[in-house]
């Protein structure tokens, strides 16, 4: 009984927003805002790359040109809830914009070390919670690069508010992928 009970208090939560979605404004990865002095060309041509991906798939939902231009055999995922490789990474999103197409990420800080760019964001479903960092989730993104190919990620999430946490339980069970966390 009590699963049926929190069936229904996630289903109320996942609501689409208003039919008026064609006026959402993408939401910008700002990155001369967010470019550090001591990168090296290396440092920052694999930031420059990993920011153009996340804006094309996270912001711009562009995900033809994302499979166009990011997709190759080597892309390992260790968030066990995706499908591995960048096609099963796009076609998780595709679905998920589908019921959430306000999903926006918010790049707040950005690192780079050698082949590794690290991006800490706050994502949101809804456009009215962006800038509320009560709503959404805190995402840590890393990013491993080779030869100018993006081969690998992690990710580690916090939920901001009840229904991202409940959202994190119902959805964290499902093993997708075989790679480990580490």
């Amino acid at each position: 009984m009590w699963k049926i009970i929190l069936v229904a208090i996630f289903l109320v939560g996942c609501t689409n927003a208003p039919a008026d979605n064609q006026n959402t404004e993408k939401l910008i990865v700002n990155f001369e805002t967010l470019q550090k002095d001591g990168w090296s060309d290396k440092e920052l041509a694999n930031v420059k790359l990993i920011t153009a991906f996340v804006q094309n798939i996270m912001n711009n939902h562009n995900f033809d040109y994302v499979l166009e231009n990011y997709n190759n055999d080597l892309y390992v995922q260790h968030n066990r809830n995706l499908p591995d490789g960048i096609e099963g990474l796009v076609g998780f999103l595709r679905e998920f914009v589908q019921d959430y197409p306000d999903y926006t990420y918010d790049v707040k800080h950005i690192y780079a070390d050698g082949d590794y760019v690290v991006f800490h964001s706050h994502a949101t479903l809804k456009k009215e919670d962006r800038g509320n960092d009560q709503k959404g989730m805190n995402i840590i993104d890393t990013w491993r690069i080779e030869d100018g190919k993006i081969v690998e990620h992690w990710d580690s999430i916090q939920p901001l508010d009840g229904f991202m946490r409940f959202y994190a339980w119902m959805s964290g069970g499902d093993i997708r992928n075989a790679n480990g966390v580490f």
